[in-house]
């Protein structure tokens, strides 16, 4: 590494205290989708005392913001996410489940960390701008609602990522390793529908079940599941089933469906279908239904280039390290879950010489912490869950990382999650995780042929564009 870069990855260092008590704080708020108010005013205040310039509610989402510096081009764009989930309320750093909370929420998914080091990366690349001189933009966006809400993929139907030369991220993971390949696109639609109540013996001739409606449409999404693709997912949950009163033919309910598929366009036709068979079911049953669009985010694009370089700045910084105390503490919370003994990474799946070399690794790194980096693998790949990262990758060339915050296999949106987020082997995840993004934008800034590399890569597999499964008359919103 360049002194320059050094001198970046110290500045980060020399906030670490700073870095920390931002994951603390948004592990404390525990803010659901867009609904993160003292999560992105924190992050506004901080990144405004820090000298960027801070714009608020971006996108017309009230809890979205961007933070820039810097001038001209080329334009590296670092997302953050702080948004919590329902239900998981967890004392930091205990090794059994408890919550600090009663039915309160936590950062099953550590985006506490997530947003803190996507944070400490755009101080990093902050200090060698202004130790250089050299033209270039960083912009830290603050993206809410990751978990429902979507922001990311409202953001890019206002084609807000077109305008970065690249994206990188982080996520918060059990294992060290560059990310690759495909997710699910994922789009998911409430639906209210409305009867007319009577007495379900005396005149149930005069009744409309709403929650018929809701089963047959029920019944119809399960026929259609032999007719969509073998990667894609349909899900759903009964919201308000009527009332409690099986004498009163229910004159509401509703349902919330959750549409994937590997790659967006198929989603979008496939929810579609979904629809024709909501009005099916209200045409059976002599009902209404109001379709209330929640949230729809596309496929991931994989970018080799970036993920080359990423792997080459991860390589160079190496991974965090972990006292006695932390790795008594990782060991201990891996018993508390089944799987710890699972394979790190998503080559394994796809590659058995790469699964024999990980398991190597497994056994001579003899914890439950991965302290090690996983091998770059750029094959075959893919993932059947969501994220809205998915719709920057359409727009601009994005990469991403994971940095092990977890023990081996600890299972995802889990209490044992929360309970790391909150102790000194998550700070070291997100204040590392800063680093090796930092490094790999100042590589960016300094390499106009890396970044055409990069475009180039990006043109060619979004050739056939980009499909937003946002309407144009959606606003973001949450399920009822």
């Amino acid at each position: 590494m360049t002194k320059e870069k050094l001198a970046a990855v110290a500045a980060i260092e020399k906030k670490a205290d700073l870095i920390a008590g931002m994951a603390d704080s948004i592990w404390e708020y525990a803010e659901l989708s867009l609904q993160e108010e003292q999560s992105a005013a924190l992050y506004c205040k901080t990144l405004e005392s820090e000298g960027f310039t801070v714009e608020k509610g971006i996108c017309g989402i009230p809890t979205a913001f961007s933070a820039s510096y810097g001038a001209g081009r080329p334009i590296i764009g670092i997302l953050a996410e702080y948004d919590a989930l329902s239900g998981l309320s967890q004392k930091g750093g205990s090794l059994t489940r408890e919550e600090a909370v009663p039915g309160g929420c936590g950062h099953g998914c550590g985006h506490n960390l997530l947003g803190a080091g996507a944070m400490a990366a755009a101080i990093g690349v902050k200090a060698y701008l202004e130790e250089t001189k050299c033209p270039g933009t960083v912009v830290l966006y603050g993206c809410p609602g990751e978990e429902g809400g979507a922001a990311k993929a409202f953001m890019a139907r206002e084609n807000l990522w077109r305008g970065l030369d690249a994206a990188l991220t982080w996520h918060p993971e059990d294992r060290n390793e560059v990310a690759t390949g495909s997710s699910n696109s994922c789009i998911q639609v409430q639906y209210h529908f409305t009867g007319v109540a009577s007495h379900a013996a005396g005149s149930p001739d005069r009744g409309r079940s709403a929650l018929d409606a809701v089963e047959l449409m029920n019944i119809g999404v399960q026929f259609l599941r032999e007719h969509m693709s073998d990667k894609a997912r349909i899900h759903y949950a009964i919201t308000d089933a009527g009332g409690r009163s099986p004498n009163v033919v229910q004159p509401r309910a509703t349902v919330l469906y959750m549409v994937r598929s590997n790659h967006v366009s198929e989603a979008v036709e496939l929810q579609k279908r979904v629809d024709r068979i909501a009005e099916g079911a209200a045409l059976m049953t002599d009902t209404t239904f109001e379709r209330k669009f929640i949230d729809g985010l596309a496929d991931t694009v994989t970018n080799h280039t970036l993920e080359k370089l990423l792997h080459e700045n991860f390589s160079e910084l190496g991974v965090p390290s972990h006292t006695a105390e932390e790795v008594a503490y990782t060991d201990a919370l891996a018993k508390t879950y089944e799987g710890a003994d699972t394979l790190p990474g998503i080559g394994c799946d796809y590659d058995t010489e790469y699964a024999l070399h990980v398991k190597t690794l497994r056994s001579e790194n003899g914890r439950a912490m991965n302290d090690f980096l996983l091998p770059l693998y750029q094959g075959e790949a893919f993932r059947p869950g969501s994220t809205d990262v998915g719709d920057v990758s359409w727009e601009c060339p994005t990469a991403q990382i994971h940095v092990a915050a977890w023990p081996n296999g600890c299972p995802g949106h889990s209490w044992q999650n929360v309970s790391c987020d909150r102790t000194a082997v998550g700070h070291k995840a997100a204040i590392h995780a800063g680093k090796v993004l930092c490094a790999a934008a100042i590589d960016l800034l300094n390499s106009p042929e890396t970044l055409e590399a990069a475009k180039a890569e990006f043109l060619e597999r979004t050739a056939e564009g980009y499909t937003c499964p946002i309407p144009a008359d959606a606003v973001p919103t949450v399920a009822d």
